[in-house]
C-alpha cells in the first residue's frame, strides 16, 4: 500500500468535505442584486441565501468563478471564509435542524456566461447585456451551485440604466428610479429552481403582451427597430402555449412567460425558467418565415418549462429528459399548426441523419453523458415516438402527467421516468429501454416502417424511389406517371431535391409554372444549370416569397446568363433577404465582379460589403461577408481588423470559421506584412492572439 503524505491527505480531505457537504444543507431562497458596469465588464452584486442545516457540518460552499468578495456575513456577523477563485468556503460548524442566512458582496469579472455587446460602438441602441448559463456557469456572475441539484427561489434586483429595459425570470413587481441616472428592476419568483436557469437581459427593448387561454401572461420582446416583424416572429406563440398545456396535461408551472431575442447569441435559445432568450436570427418578416421561422425554437424552450425546469435532471446521463422531450413535444406542436404530412417529413429527415450518423460508426446511447446533441435531441424525440407507439396515447399522456405532478420541482433520472410509463401502461419495457435508451445504433428500419405506415405521402416516397432504382429508368418516366396525383407538396419538393438535374426542361417548366412556392424552391435548389427553354420561366423565380428562392435564382441565372448580368442585378438591388442578409450580401459580391455593372459605385458596394464585417453586425453576417471578401481576394485593412477581432468571438463555431480564413490569408504573398501594418491598431486581446497565429 502506498503511503501518502500529510499534505496530499489534507487535500483529499478537502476535497471530499467540499463534494459532500451539499447535501448537509438546503439552500431555499436567495435575494439577488446585482448591477452589471458595461465599461469594466463585471457584475457588481450582493446575494443573501436562507438555508437550513439538514445534518451537522464544518463548512459550506458556493462555487464562484474569478470573483471577489468585499463582505461575507452569516447570520449578519462577519465570518471566516475562503475562495479560491472557483469556490468560496465559510468555516464554521453547524448544527441539526438551524436556519442561517448568508450574504455575500461581490465583483465579478466573468469570462463567460455574461456578454456585454455594443458598448464599445458609437450606436447606443446595439448595448446589450445578457446571460447564457447552459448547464452550470451561472456562478460566474452570481455565487451559485454548479450543479442542478440545488433548488433555489431566486428573487432578483438589477441596476441599469434609464432608458434601458430589463428582463429577468419570474413577475416584475416594481421599477424605481434611483440616482445617478438609473431605475432598479425588482422581479420576483414563487418557486425553487436550479441556479443555471437564473437569467437576465438588458437593452434597447420593447414588447408586447397577450395571454393564454389558462390567464398566464405571456411578454413577447423586441428591438424598437423590428416593430414590423413582431407579428411574424412571434407567430403561433400563443396557440404552441395553449397546445402544450393541453397535450401534457398539466399546468404550465411558473407565473408568467417571456421572450427576448439577443444579439450574437450562443445557440437558437435557451429556456431559463419563465424567461427565454433567443438569438435575433430568428426575427423575421413575413417573407422569411417560409425560409426560416421561430415555430420550432419557440415549442422548443417553452416545451422545457416542463421538461428541464420543472423537473429536472440529476446528472448528464439523465439529459434526455430534457432535450429529447423538448424536441419531442415541439414536433407535435408544428403538427398541430402545419399538419401531419409536416411532422412526418420532419421526423424522416431527422431519422436520415441520425442513420448517416449511426452507420458511420458515431451511435451513441440516450444514456450516455456525453454524447451530442443529434443524440440528445433527435434520437431522444424518436425514442419518445416509440414509446407512445409502444404503450399507446392514453398510457403514454397519463405517465407523462404521472411523472411530472410527482416529480415537480425536484429532480429526476430516467428510471423515475420509466417507471411512471410502466405503471401507466401495465406493460415492462426492458426491452424498450435496451433497444431506445442503451443501444448506440439507430433502428432506421424500424422508424422507416412506423413512417410508411403512418404517412401516405412518406409511403408513395419510398415506393417511387424504389420503383427508379428497380427498372433502372428515367426518374422522369415514373414522376410523369404519378405526378397528378401527388398531394402533398413535402413529397413533390424532396422527389424534385433527389431527381431535379434528370429532369426535362419541359417537365421543369411545369413545376416552375404550377407549384407551390415549397416546391418551385427544389427546383432553384437542385438544377445545375438552366438552359434557354426555360429561362424566362425560371426567372420568376426572382419574384417568389422565399428570400433562400431568391438567393439561389440569382446566383444560377447570374452565371448562366452573362449577358442578362444588368437585368438580374437591377431587378434584385433592394432585397436585403434573411436576418444574415443572405440577398444583399450576394448581390453586393455579384455586383463587384460583374465588369460593366455600376462601374461608378463599385467603390460604394465595396464599403457596404466590407462594413458588414464590423462587430456591430451579427456573426451570421460578418461571417457571410468575411466569405465573399475572400472569394474576391477584397479584404481591407478594416475588414482584416474586424476578421482578427473575430478570432477571439464567445461565438465558436464563428471564432473557428475565422481563424480558418486568416489562416489561409496569411499563406498569400505579401499578407503577413499587411497584417504587422496593422498591428499597432489592434487591441491587446487582438495582438496577443495575431502574435500567435505569426509565430505558427
Amino acid at each position: 500500500m502506498m503511503k501518502l503524505c500529510p499534505i496530499f491527505l489534507f487535500f483529499l480531505f478537502g476535497q471530499l468535505v467540499l463534494c459532500q457537504i451539499q447535501d448537509k444543507v438546503d439552500f431555499i431562497k436567495a435575494e439577488v442584486q446585482i448591477e452589471p458596469i458595461p465599461k469594466e465588464k463585471q457584475v457588481n452584486g450582493t446575494v443573501r441565501y436562507e438555508f437550513q442545516v439538514l445534518k451537522d457540518v464544518d463548512s459550506i460552499f458556493l462555487d464562484a468563478v474569478n470573483t471577489e468578495f468585499s463582505s461575507v456575513l452569516l447570520d449578519l456577523k462577519k465570518v471566516k471564509f475562503s475562495n479560491d477563485g472557483k469556490t468560496i468556503s465559510v468555516h464554521k460548524k453547524f448544527r441539526k435542524g438551524g436556519t442561517h442566512f448568508l450574504e455575500l458582496t461581490y465583483t465579478s469579472k466573468p469570462k463567460q456566461t455574461v456578454y456585454f455587446l455594443g458598448w464599445e460602438d458609437k450606436n447606443p441602441s446595439n448595448n446589450q447585456i445578457w446571460t447564457q448559463g447552459q448547464g452550470k456557469y451561472t456562478s460566474h456572475w452570481l455565487p451559485s451551485f454548479d450543479d442542478m441539484n440545488e433548488k433555489v427561489e431566486f428573487d432578483i434586483r438589477i441596476a441599469a440604466k434609464n432608458g434601458l429595459s430589463v428582463f429577468s425570470n419570474g413577475k416584475l413587481v416594481d421599477k424605481n428610479a434611483i440616482k445617478e441616472n438609473k431605475k432598479v428592476w425588482t422581479f420576483n419568483m414563487d418557486k425553487a429552481m436550479s441556479s443555471y436557469l437564473v437569467a437576465f437581459a438588458i437593452g434597447d427593448f420593447e414588447k408586447k403582451t397577450t395571454t393564454s387561454t389558462s390567464k398566464v401572461p405571456i411578454e413577447l420582446y423586441y428591438e424598437p427597430k423590428d416593430s414590423l416583424k413582431v407579428e411574424p416572429t412571434y407567430r403561433y406563440t400563443k396557440e404552441i402555449f395553449d397546445f402544450l398545456e393541453d397535450e401534457i396535461d398539466v399546468p404550465y408551472p411558473w407565473q408568467n412567460y417571456k421572450q427576448i431575442p439577443v444579439q450574437d447569441f450562443l445557440y437558437a435559445g435557451m429556456e431559463n425558467t419563465g424567461a427565454t432568450i433567443f438569438s435575433n436570427t430568428f426575427v423575421v418578416d413575413s417573407v422569411a418565415f417560409t425560409d426560416k421561422n421561430y415555430v420550432n425554437v419557440n415549442a422548443h424552450e417553452m416545451a422545457h418549462q416542463w421538461f428541464g425546469n420543472l423537473v429536472t435532471e440529476q446528472s448528464g446521463e439523465h439529459h434526455w429528459l430534457h432535450e429529447g422531450f423538448a424536441t419531442y413535444y415541439a414536433y407535435l406542436a408544428e403538427k398541430e399548426i402545419f399538419g401531419e404530412d409536416y411532422f412526418y417529413w420532419r421526423l424522416l429527415e431527422t431519422a436520415e441523419a441520425l442513420a448517416n450518423f449511426s452507420g458511420d460508426g458515431n451511435g451513441e446511447a440516450l444514456t450516455n453523458s456525453s454524447a451530442g446533441s443529434l443524440t440528445f435531441y433527435e434520437k431522444g424525440a424518436w425514442a419518445l415516438v416509440m414509446l407512445k407507439e409502444r404503450v399507446g396515447e392514453l398510457n403514454f399522456k397519463l405517465g407523462i402527467k404521472n411523472y411530472l405532478t410527482k416529480y415537480a420541482y425536484q429532480n429526476v433520472t430516467i428510471s423515475d421516468f420509466m417507471w411512471e410509463m410502466e405503471k401507466a401502461s401495465g406493460m415492462k419495457l426492458s426491452d424498450f429501454k435496451e433497444m431506445w435508451l442503451q443501444e448506440s445504433e439507430f433502428s432506421f428500419d424500424k422508424v422507416k416502417d412506423f413512417l410508411i405506415d403512418k404517412s401516405t405521402s412518406v409511403c408513395t416516397y419510398f415506393d417511387i424511389k424504389k420503383a427508379i432504382e428497380k427498372k433502372n429508368t428515367l426518374a422522369e418516366t415514373i414522376l410523369m406517371d404519378r405526378w397528378d396525383a401527388l398531394q402533398s407538396d413535402d413529397l413533390k419538393y424532396h422527389l424534385v431535391l433527389d431527381y431535379g438535374s434528370e429532369l426535362s426542361e419541359d417537365f421543369v417548366k411545369r413545376i416552375l409554372d404550377g407549384e407551390s412556392i415549397r416546391v418551385r424552391q427544389a427546383i432553384a435548389f437542385s438544377l445545375e444549370k438552366v438552359s434557354n427553354q426555360i429561362q424566362n420561366d425560371f426567372e420568376g423565380l426572382l419574384q417568389d416569397k422565399s428570400y433562400k428562392t431568391i438567393e439561389s435564382a440569382l446566383y444560377r441565372l447570374w452565371t448562366d446568363f452573362p449577358n442578362n448580368q444588368k437585368s438580374y442585378l437591377d431587378k434584385t438591388d433592394s432585397i436585403v433577404g434573411l436576418p444574415n442578409k443572405n440577398v444583399r450580401l450576394l448581390w453586393l459580391t455579384l455586383a463587384l465582379v460583374s465588369p460593366e455593372y455600376n462601374t461608378e459605385l463599385k467603390p460604394d458596394y465595396f464599403d457596404e460589403l466590407s462594413g458588414y464585417t464590423s462587430s456591430e453586425h451579427h456573426f451570421e453576417i460578418r461571417l457571410l461577408a468575411f466569405e465573399y471578401l475572400k472569394n474576391i481576394g477584397g479584404l481591407n485593412d478594416e475588414s482584416l481588423r474586424n476578421l482578427v477581432e473575430a478570432c477571439s468571438h464567445h461565438v465558436w463555431h464563428f471564432k473557428k470559421s475565422s481563424r480558418g480564413i486568416l489562416k489561409n490569408f496569411l499563406k498569400g504573398e505579401g499578407n503577413i506584412a499587411r497584417l504587422k501594418s496593422i498591428y499597432p491598431s489592434l487591441g491587446q486581446e487582438q495582438q496577443q492572439y495575431l502574435d500567435k497565429a505569426l509565430s505558427k
